[in-house]
Formats: structure tokens, sequence, C-alpha cells
């Protein structure tokens, strides 16, 4: 079959959770025996991730090809069985170096390089790069950002433009929030409408409304933004909060997520996904009986997204060995000798998670110190490691200026 895209866009706020929507659908059609990959395009302008702190833009996802992406990457493969590398995450700042470079060659001719169709042709190229390989029936492209930030513009563009030249090869689904007002106690859908209308404005007309909300949208309302948004009722979907994120495809599923998405692109329905192992693993976690206590010492505990590869590799450990996982997060700079056995008794076991800078390491020494007096299972990552080096040279080995050269 001719490969089929499908653009992921978001509107009203940012963190509604497309990365977990693109991840569920990817979910759903490779379990319907379609080939796969999803990718990611930021519109911002540093080059990649690798040099953002934390606090900016949650964890630093490497591939397999050692390429520093976007965290949403962690999870396209958590929830499918592919494998991610340097083109599944483009950034502004990697297609405007490209194209400058490309201007510094002279290989525009000496044209003017402008947005368009210099910037948008380098977008739509690296948009179908994947999907010319050969090797995927669907690409799943998230565009970054919300409807109607500025940085966003060349990639909405770019899905425009894409959208014209691919027909019924392509699909639009588009997220927006739909806030319960507690003091009303309504739902209001106005800031759909309003998503909506600006993506029309720049010419996208989605295919596939998906709902963020934390109550449930009755059936006239969704007829309702059906009709204001130019879009078929049975393709409003509802993404309500999930006990766990490895909820949401089954939740998509059972409002015919993915057989819309097949309708659309020509494909034909037949039977429904083997999810047999994803409803297994589903059962392990939700019905885990046996704790398992894991501390996490770092610094950016406040947002947890910093750390989310480590949290979610305990989630699948803990499942998969049939324990519910509590996981407690404990600040560094907030840790110290005299307050070490308060916040770390009690854990099965410990990791010293990785970080930039001094900010917060002597916490991690105080932590080390008592966890390796105390025999109590730890694991450092990366400046965790390096850290355990340093605490012993200092504390066993007598070395008391042991630092980052040990």
């Amino acid at each position: 079959m001719e490969t089929k895209y499908i653009f992921v866009t978001g509107g009203v706020v940012s963190s509604l959770g497309k990365g977990i929507v693109a991840a569920s659908l990817a979910c759903l059609l490779e379990a319907r025996g379609y080939r796969v990959t999803i990718q990611k395009f930021d519109p911002y302008y540093n080059v990649d991730p690798g040099t953002l702190n934390p606090y900016e833009h949650g964890e630093c996802y490497v591939t397999e090809d050692g390429q520093e992406t976007d965290l949403d990457l962690g999870h396209y493969e958590r929830f499918t069985n592919m494998r991610t590398s340097r083109a599944n995450n483009v950034t502004s700042g990697r297609i405007f170096q490209s194209v400058i470079d490309k201007e510094r060659r002279g290989d525009y001719l000496g044209k003017t390089v402008q947005i368009i169709p210099h910037i948008t042709d380098e977008i739509k190229r690296d948009i179908k790069i994947l999907g010319e390989t050969g090797q995927y029936d669907y690409v799943i492209t998230e565009i970054g950002g919300t409807v109607g930030d500025i940085e966003s513009l060349p990639f909405l563009e770019s899905v425009r433009q894409l959208r014209w030249e691919l027909g019924r090869d392509s699909v639009t689904v588009h997220l927006t929030y739909v806030p319960y007002l507690h003091a009303a106690k309504e739902l209001k859908t106005k800031p759909t409408q309003h998503s909506v209308k600006q993506l029309q404005q720049l010419g996208i007309q989605p295919d596939i409304l998906v709902l963020r909300t934390e109550k449930d949208v009755p059936a006239q309302m969704r007829v309702k933004i059906a009709q204001f948004c130019n879009v078929a009722s049975d393709a409003v979907i509802q993404s309500m909060d999930c006990q766990s994120i490895y909820d949401v495809p089954l939740m998509l599923h059972s409002q015919h997520l993915d057989e819309i998405v097949m309708r659309l692109t020509g494909q034909t329905v037949k039977g429904e996904p083997d999810l047999t192992r994803w409803r297994s693993f589903l059962d392990r976690l939700h019905n885990a009986s046996r704790e398992v206590k894991i501390g996490l010492v770092g610094k950016y505990v406040e947002l947890q997204d910093a750390y989310k590869s480590i949290s979610e590799a305990l989630v699948h450990a803990a499942t998969y060995n049939d324990l519910k996982l509590n996981l407690t997060y404990i600040h560094s700079e907030q840790l110290d000798d005299n307050n070490a056995e308060q916040l770390l008794s009690g854990m099965d076991g410990v990791i010293i998670a990785p970080g930039f800078g001094q900010r917060g390491i002597e916490g991690k020494f105080s932590a080390l110190k008592w966890l390796r007096e105390h025999d109590i299972p730890t694991l450092g990552i990366c400046l965790g490691m390096q850290c355990m080096v340093i605490e012993y040279a200092r504390n066993v080995l007598g070395l008391q200026q042991a630092n980052s050269t040990e």
C-alpha cells in the first residue's frame, strides 16, 4: 500500500498529550498489522534538545543512533515495537540550519531564500523522508506547540501543502481542550471552536477531533462540536483522564479511532486489533498486590518529566515482576547527612539520577554514603554513577578532595 500520513496538531493549551494520542494510535494500527512510525516536529530553534535545561522541556531522550531528541520519542517506543532515530525528531533549528547551509553552498542558485518555498520544502522533505523508504504503511507526524504559536506557522503551512499534495493519503487529527468550569458546573466547547477556526484559517481542515477532558463530554455536546467544526460526528472523540497512560489506546479504540483513520485513508476495516499482550500488561499493571518502594534522588524532581524514561522503566520493570511501583522523588538539594536516614529508610532500592553541574551534588553524596553503609541496592545513572565513584573515593579510600576528576 501507498504510505499514509497522519498529522497530529494541538490547540488551546500545551501538554494535552499529543504524544500519548499519537503513540496510542500507532499502537492500535500496529496491532492491526500495519507498519507504523512516528516523528515529532518541534518549533523551537535549538538544533536539538540536548543542551536544554530539563525545566524547559523535560528529559532528553537518546535514540539508537545516538541522537538527542524530545521525550515524546520515549513514549513512541514504549507504545510500539518501533525504534526511533535522528529522522524521528526535527526542530526548527535543524530545519533553518540545513537551509542556511544550502544557501551558503549555493544550492539555491542565488534565489532569495524565504519561508515559502525554501523552509516549507525542507520541512516537507523531512516529513516524507521516512515514508519514502518503503518501510512504513503509516507515518504519524506530531507537530509540537499549539495552533496560534508564531513559531509553529511554517510547520502548519507545510502540513497544509502536503494535505493538498497527498489527498486521501493523509489525515489530520486535532487535539483540543474542553475545560470544566466548577463554578458554573459546565463543560465549555468555545475554546475548541476557536482552536479549530484558527486551524481552518491556516488552510487545514481537521478530519478527527480528540477532546482532552476531565469530565465526560455528552454525545449531544460532541454533535454540537462536530457541526461547528465541519467534522463528522463520529470523528469527535474524547480523551478523558485514565488510571494510566497505557489505558489510552483501549479508550481510543473503544471510540473507533483506528477504524476512522483506516476508512479515511481508504483501508478496509476487518476484525479487531490484536491487543492480547497489551491487555495482559494492563492486567498485571492494575492488579499487582505486592509493592516495591523505590526512591529517586535528583535535583529536577519538581518536574517529573525530567526523569520520564527512568520512571516509566521502573513501571515496566515492576509490572513484569507483578509488583506495584511506589516511586518517591527526593530532592537532592534538600538532602544531607542529617536527614538522609529519614528520607531514605524503608526503600527497597534507590536510583541516583543524572543531572548537570554542581547544584544538588552534595545531597547525592550524602544519600550514597547512607545507602552504602546500610546496604541498600543503589543504581547510579550517568552523573549518578560518577557520584558513586566520588563518594567511595572520599569516604572509603580517604581521598577527601575527590571530585569529578576521579
